[in-house]
């Protein structure tokens, strides 16, 4: 017996890929179409009239005329868990004092890190819901949440069993990556192979606690080297772990070369690719996961998006929300951006929020385009078409939300 039927779309970004190539517009988008559902799925999916054999006396029919429907839009790049805020700190940036500076006066990763730390499960959770609940208003289903903010065993733990009881008490889908290498805490400034050592020795018990599916490090000069990178990586996938990485947001290091090498999912951030590095992500299934509210906040270069488009690589885009270098969970400004600054088209964009997304989180078999079979995750926004939506930029076009079948969200 079908569930729901959504009818008289407007425009309707299906996100399917109509074939196997590499291209970051080849997703069909329909116009005056319908979708039907039963339960959580997907269960047909045209133009036109609704064909009379889905109708039944219980199923609720919604007219979207003028509306511009689309997958559940994912995020799949956040550092969603973490405590306090670093707006004592903005008057500082805008003045020009470098980073350096900033944590040597105790702020930065280091504020976040205290604050994380003395943050309680229920201080988290209260925090991190107003987060979710913005992010689903936005027409956001699914987010992937990093830790990496405790740098040591009891607290990195805590930032990912938060992750694990948001998953039941709100309907965002949440997705979780175990980032104990995100910095080396203070506490081991002086012996940095003991940090490397304790995220390595926490991998087992991570994977143990099914508190994480994927593994990332943030690979960058003063940070984790490549070597660093590789060892830990490798002992991630050892353990069971699908591999992401920050790479090329300050320097190239090689990072993405590592990425490609290692078969991780996504590489991350991208702003200081080189051609090297855009050759290896080319070569391999790696997804771009790029970032550009990050430079915008920070008043740095863009990732060169159409230069990876042209050479064939797969894109993402992402909000990397987080206390520091970008305090917004607003994929939609994320979006626009992507169209002003980037250069991505519609169909690009709307792809790289969707079905891309959903590869950068290893979930497009079952989320990230409306195709029977899927899950019935679905987005529907107050715009007459893809264009509309990021030309008009700055409000929040989101109309109502579906997850798995249910509305969760209406305006």
């Amino acid at each position: 017996m079908v569930d729901l039927i959504l009818f008289n779309i407007g425009q309707l970004v299906t996100s399917k890929e109509l074939d196997s190539s590499k291209k970051m517009d080849n997703i069909e988008v329909l116009e005056n179409a319908y979708v039907v559902i039963e339960k959580d799925k997907i269960v047909a999916v045209g133009t036109g009239e609704v064909p009379k054999k889905y109708f039944n006396p219980q199923v609720e029919m919604v007219d979207l005329s003028g509306k511009l429907v689309t997958p559940g839009l994912i995020d799949s790049h956040t550092h969603l868990v973490h405590g306090g805020s670093r707006e004592n700190e903005f008057a500082m940036k805008i003045e020009g004092v470098p980073y350096l500076e900033i944590l040597a006066k105790g702020g930065g990763i280091l504020s976040s890190l205290k604050a994380t730390r003395n943050a309680s499960h229920k201080e988290l959770i209260d925090k991190t819901l107003r987060s979710l609940k913005y992010m689903l208003e936005l027409g956001v289903t699914t987010v992937e949440a990093k830790s990496g903010y405790g740098l040591d065993f009891e607290n990195e733990i805590k930032q990912m069993e938060v992750v694990k009881i948001l998953e039941h008490l709100q309907p965002v889908s949440l997705v979780s990556t175990f980032m104990g290498a995100h910095a080396v805490p203070v506490e081991y400034k002086e012996n940095r192979e003991a940090y490397i050592q304790l995220v390595i020795d926490m991998l087992p018990e991570v994977r143990k606690r099914n508190l994480a599916e994927f593994c990332d490090i943030f690979c960058e000069d003063k940070v984790f080297s490549v070597e660093e990178s590789r060892r830990i990586l490798t002992a991630a996938k050892e353990n069971g772990f699908k591999l992401k990485i920050h790479a090329d947001e300050i320097v190239s290091l090689g990072g993405v070369e590592l990425a490609a090498e290692l078969g991780a999912v996504s590489a991350e951030h991208l702003m200081k690719i080189t051609d090297s590095g855009i050759n290896a992500l080319a070569n391999s299934s790696v997804i771009a996961d790029l970032l550009p509210a990050t430079s915008f906040n920070l008043m740095e270069h863009y990732a060169p998006a159409r230069k990876m488009i042209e050479a064939g690589i797969q894109i993402a885009l992402s909000t990397d929300y987080n206390p520091g270098s970008c305090p917004s969970e607003n994929l939609q400004f994320v979006m626009q951006i992507g169209a002003a600054h980037l250069k991505m088209t519609p169909k690009e964009v709307f792809k790289a929020v969707t079905i891309n997304a959903a590869k950068a989180i290893d979930r497009h078999h079952e989320i990230g385009s409306i195709e029977v079979g899927k899950k019935a995750d679905i987005s529907v926004f107050d715009a007459p078409n893809m264009s509309y939506f990021l030309y008009h930029f700055g409000v929040n076009h989101t109309n109502r939300v579906y997850k798995n079948g249910k509305l969760v969200f209406k305006r």
